[in-house]
C-alpha cells in the first residue's frame, strides 16, 4: 500500500499533541491586524490565545486570508517528492476559498507527479468538524485503509460531522461574513446568544436564540446530546475562544452524562477565532446526517 499523508489547514484547530500522535499535518493561513500579517499557527507560538482574543476584546479588527498558493505548492510537492499521496481535508468552501485553491494546485501538479494522487475534500465544515474528519482519516490509515478508501469514506460521511456553537457576540461573525444575513437580527437583541450549526452547504446558520450565557452553553449540550451516536466509540470535541471554565463545564457534563470514549478540549484557533470572536464555545461530534 502506498504511503500517504493526512493534511488539513489552519481552520482544523487540532493541537500539536494530536497532530503528532496521529501523524496529521496542516497548511497555514494568515491573520492580519494592526497592519501586520502573521501565520495562523495552531501551536500558538507567535501569540498566545489570551493575547489574540484580548486584542479583539479591545476593539481591534482581525481579518484572515486563505491558504496561499505557495503554501499548497510547498506542502503538496514535499510529500509527492517523498513518493506519498495526499489527502487534504479543507475548510468549507462556503467559508474559505482554500479548498478551491488546493484543487487548482493539485491539478497543476498532477502532470509533474503522475504516479501520485492528491485527494482534495471540501469538508463543508470548519474547526473541529474538519479536525475530527482528519483524526478519523488518520485512524483509518493506522488500520491499513488505502488513501482512496479513506478519501471515499470522508467524502461519503462528511455531513455526519455536526456543530453546535454558542456565540457570545454575533458582531464578529457578521463583520467577517461568516453567518447568513437572514440571522443577523440576533445580534440586535440584548442578552440573546445565537446558537449556530453548520448546514448541508457548509454555512454557519443561526437556528436558535437563547437568553443568557449559561443557558446558551446548556443549550448546545442539550442539542448535541440526542445527536451523538456510538457513544462508546465517539470522540467528542469541545472548543473555546478563551473561556476555559465554560469548556471544562461542558467536558464534565459530556463525560458524566453521555459516557463517550473521549472528550477532546482545545482552543478555537486564530482563523476561526477571528471570525467568531472571544467567548465562543462549541461542541463537535458525529451523528446522523445533517438535514438543514
Amino acid at each position: 500500500m502506498k504511503d500517504y499523508v493526512i493534511l488539513t489547514d489552519s481552520c482544523s484547530d487540532l493541537g500539536k499533541d494530536v497532530r503528532e500522535k496521529l501523524g496529521i499535518d496542516y497548511v497555514q493561513m494568515n491573520i492580519v491586524y494592526d497592519g501586520k500579517e502573521l501565520p495562523a499557527s495552531l501551536d500558538w507560538d507567535i501569540y498566545t490565545p489570551a493575547e489574540l482574543y484580548n486584542i479583539m476584546r479591545g476593539g481591534t479588527r482581525v481579518t484572515t486570508n486563505q491558504v496561499p498558493v505557495q503554501n499548497f505548492n510547498t506542502a503538496f510537492t514535499k510529500y509527492m517528492e517523498e513518493g506519498k499521496d495526499v489527502i487534504y481535508i479543507g475548510c468549507s468552501s462556503a467559508l474559505s476559498g482554500s479548498v478551491n485553491t488546493g484543487k487548482v494546485v493539485a491539478d497543476e501538479l498532477a502532470e509533474k507527479y503522475p504516479d501520485n494522487k492528491i485527494y482534495v475534500i471540501d469538508s463543508l465544515n470548519s474547526c473541529l468538524g474538519e479536525g475530527l474528519m482528519a483524526m478519523d482519516a488518520a485512524k483509518m490509515r493506522e488500520e491499513g485503509k488505502t488513501a482512496e478508501e479513506v478519501a471515499q469514506y470522508i467524502e461519503t460521511n462528511k455531513l455526519k460531522y455536526l456543530q453546535f456553537a454558542a456565540v457570545d457576540d454575533l458582531t464578529y461573525l457578521k463583520r467577517a461574513g461568516r453567518v447568513k444575513a437572514s440571522a443577523a437580527f440576533f445580534g440586535n437583541l440584548f442578552g440573546v446568544k445565537p446558537i449556530l450549526i453548520s448546514n448541508r452547504q457548509g454555512e454557519n446558520l443561526a437556528v436558535k436564540k437563547v437568553k443568557g450565557r449559561k443557558n446558551s452553553i446548556d443549550e448546545i449540550f442539550n442539542m448535541a446530546k440526542p445527536s451523538i451516536v456510538a457513544h462508546e466509540n465517539q470522540t467528542v470535541a469541545v472548543v473555546h475562544a478563551d473561556c476555559e471554565k465554560d469548556a471544562e463545564y461542558l467536558k464534565n457534563r459530556i463525560e458524566s452524562e453521555l459516557g463517550v470514549k473521549e472528550v477532546y478540549v482545545n482552543y478555537i484557533g486564530p482563523i476561526i477565532g477571528a471570525s467568531v470572536g472571544p467567548g465562543t464555545i462549541a461542541i463537535y461530534c458525529r451523528g446522523n446526517e445533517k438535514e438543514v
